[in-house]
């Protein structure tokens, strides 16, 4: 995939929540410093969890490349999965055979994405309106956590609809995933520490960067395997999540039981195949 940063004016970081006004001596966006609050919070990635941009940011970057002078593969595109405008842009010229300054680039490759979900909309990922509205009737704060760039986010908030607690973006950090930097400022902003945030993250660098941070992990696959590892959950959709007072859960899903699915504890998958049968050999979990 590539790049991918929403705000308002003003702030630490430039971020403002949507639900949470701004308080006297607190965080524009977040909770008051110093607030104790009880239950966790859950935040969540955009490109390749919540949306299905990954289609077209393909057909952006082909674009940009058939301007540049040279193809595009797929392979190509893993290779930007979670990663900042800025390495996607020197990867990008790396492979280009016409030179170009790197800004102006950038601005080709934002402007074509930014256009296709204004024109067309974007899909959005199984399950993901409903654990958002699972999230929303639990009562857990929530944010969303991208290295995506602000206009892009804009974009895709308007097609989609979808509002959170609290926003950060590329333009909010020094430095984007797999740091740390973009959930250590979302469960500031929340109110949370990190080791009761629950990230959700399809891509090695997003797990990366929250696994940094402290939080708890559940991954969902997109492009790149993710294998389970302590303290992080590797599950094949959306569905199989849901929300409750305590955060994330893995749903237990049985097809001869007629009431509601059970829930397992975070760590466990529902019954069936390996996940290892799931996803086809690919290369380990990266760390940039």
């Amino acid at each position: 995939m590539t790049p991918k940063g929403m705000t308002p004016e003003g702030g630490p970081g430039g971020v403002w929540g949507e639900r949470f006004p701004p308080r006297s001596g607190g965080i524009p966006g977040g909770r008051p410093p110093g607030a104790n609050t009880a239950s966790p919070a859950v935040l969540f990635d955009m490109d390749g969890l919540l949306i299905d941009s990954e289609p077209l940011w393909l057909e952006a970057e082909t674009a940009i490349m058939t301007r540049l002078g040279a193809s595009w593969t797929e392979q190509d595109q893993a290779q930007l999965l979670g990663g900042s405008l800025e390495r996607s842009v020197r990867y990008l010229l790396g492979k280009a055979t016409r030179p170009a300054p790197p800004e102006l680039v950038g601005e080709w490759l934002m402007s074509d994405i930014t256009e296709r979900v204004r024109r067309d909309g974007v899909p959005v990922r199984p399950g993901a309106r409903e654990l958002l509205a699972s999230v929303a009737r639990a009562g857990l704060p929530y944010a969303l956590v991208t290295s995506s760039e602000r206009g892009f986010m804009e974009a895709v908030l308007a097609s989609t609809g979808m509002r959170f607690d609290v926003l950060v973006c590329a333009g909010d950090v020094t430095a984007t995933k797999p740091d740390p930097e973009p959930y250590l400022l979302a469960a500031k902003l929340v109110g949370v520490h990190p080791a009761d945030c629950f990230a959700l993250e399809d891509s090695p660098n997003g797990v990366a960067s929250a696994e940094a941070a402290g939080c708890r992990v559940f991954a969902v696959p997109s492009l790149l395997r993710i294998p389970p590892a302590p303290g992080r959950t590797v599950v094949r959709s959306l569905l199989d999540l849901a929300a409750g007072a305590d955060g994330i859960s893995v749903l237990a899903r049985g097809d001869d039981s007629p009431g509601p699915p059970a829930l397992l504890p975070a760590g466990t998958h529902p019954s069936g195949p390996p996940l290892g049968e799931t996803h086809p050999p690919g290369p380990p979990l990266l760390g940039g």
